[in-house]
């Protein structure tokens, strides 16, 4: 189904319409607030969401409702419960906030990394947020436009500010009608199954990437602008692996820019093919053969035409070798907009093989 800005933008209304209703309907377990009056609804209220967390049980088998208040809850926070589902009072005004880099020191001395900055971070099935915002606040554009960076490299940089991260463990998770807002490595989907409906997803590079089989549907897809940058950022970087069919899938969704992004300046991803240790050495992972696909999918024209874009990695012998998109599988079909462009390098989905990428098939089952 193509979908033009004016429908698209009603379903997002009518669909928040109704999250609104059902939120107003349901029971809460738990409420996350500092307003003195939310203690008169005979709800458990916590003053942060860590503590809401720690209260729920640890072997749920419902969902474990907990209401997120307006505000800004500045706060790292990990999920290790199963059935935990985060319903804010307002997309816009309930924000769960940190500002760690992966180059950042944790309180023991050492640095986050990637997967450790991550302002969110779920390791436990059936997780499920609506109706507000996650977000990564460390100063991206600020450290990359130093005279002398002040983080140590972590990878390329040390500059990576994870939102979100769904890590071992998750499974299930289910996002709609959340804003989740960072720079580079803004979501990171490396484990389980996972489904984004409605949601706002905003970045620079690599902004959705890992090796988790992940829906994204009817969403809006932002590039963020980098100052003094030629290459100004990949919307996915997938790391699949090579026994998984789907990797990193993006459906119906709009694929738009910050005002400053200039044209033809974002490569639609890159194949990730992460470093892990062997017995015999430190590399990228030979198991790795990264999928994504675009299906259906406007792009702005800040989408040049090359399409996809090579990754550089450790090779078993040390050097440094590049993954080239070719001998990834990453596709496309039935893209439209001004960052549609017709390139040898875009590999395009026949129909019948479009009609694969359903959710059952990606989802495995679940949806």
């Amino acid at each position: 189904m193509n979908l033009d800005r004016r429908t698209f933008l009603a379903l997002a209304m009518a669909s928040a319409a109704a999250g609104c209703a059902v939120r107003r309907e349901q029971r809460f377990d738990a409420i996350v607030s500092t307003d003195p009056r939310d203690r008169d609804a005979g709800i458990p209220v916590h003053a942060s969401l860590v503590a809401a967390i720690a209260a729920a049980p640890a072997t749920g088998t419902r969902p474990w409702r907990i209401r997120v208040a307006r505000g800004r809850w500045h706060e790292k926070v990990v999920v290790d419960k199963p059935f935990v589902r985060l319903v804010g009072d307002d997309r816009a005004a309930s924000i769960l906030s940190f500002d760690a880099a992966a180059g950042h020191q944790r309180p023991d001395g050492k640095v986050w990394g990637t997967a450790g900055c991550a302002s969110l971070i779920v390791r436990a099935p059936d997780f499920a947020a609506s109706n507000l915002t996650i977000e990564n606040s460390f100063d991206y554009v600020g450290e990359i436009t130093r005279a002398t960076p002040t983080l140590p490299p972590i990878g390329g940089n040390g500059a990576q500010g994870v939102a979100l991260m769904l890590d071992a463990g998750a499974d299930r998770s289910r996002l709609e009608h959340v804003d989740i807002r960072g720079h580079q490595d803004t979501l990171y989907v490396d484990a389980g199954r996972s489904r984004f409906r409605a949601c706002t997803i905003t970045g620079s590079v690599d902004f959705i990437f890992g090796a988790g089989q992940c829906l994204i549907e009817n969403c809006e897809i932002v590039s963020r602008y980098r100052p003094g940058k030629e290459r100004q950022g990949y919307v996915v970087a997938p790391s699949t692996a090579r026994e998984e069919e789907f990797g990193i899938v993006l459906r119906n969704c709009r694929l738009g820019r910050e005002r400053e992004v200039p044209a033809a300046s974002v490569a639609l991803g890159r194949p990730w093919r992460h470093a892990r240790a062997f017995a015999d050495g430190h590399y990228g992972d030979p198991d790795i053969s990264s999928q994504a696909a675009f299906i259906d999918c406007w792009m702005d024209e800040h989408i040049d035409a090359l399409g996809w874009e090579a990754m550089g990695y450790p090779a078993r012998d040390g050097k440094r070798v590049f993954y080239d998109p070719k001998d990834a599988r990453l596709f496309e079909y039935a893209s439209r907009g001004p960052g549609a462009r017709t390139s040898v390098t875009r590999r395009v989905l026949t129909e019948a093989e479009a009609n694969k990428y359903s959710a059952d098939n990606i989802l495995k089952g679940w949806a």
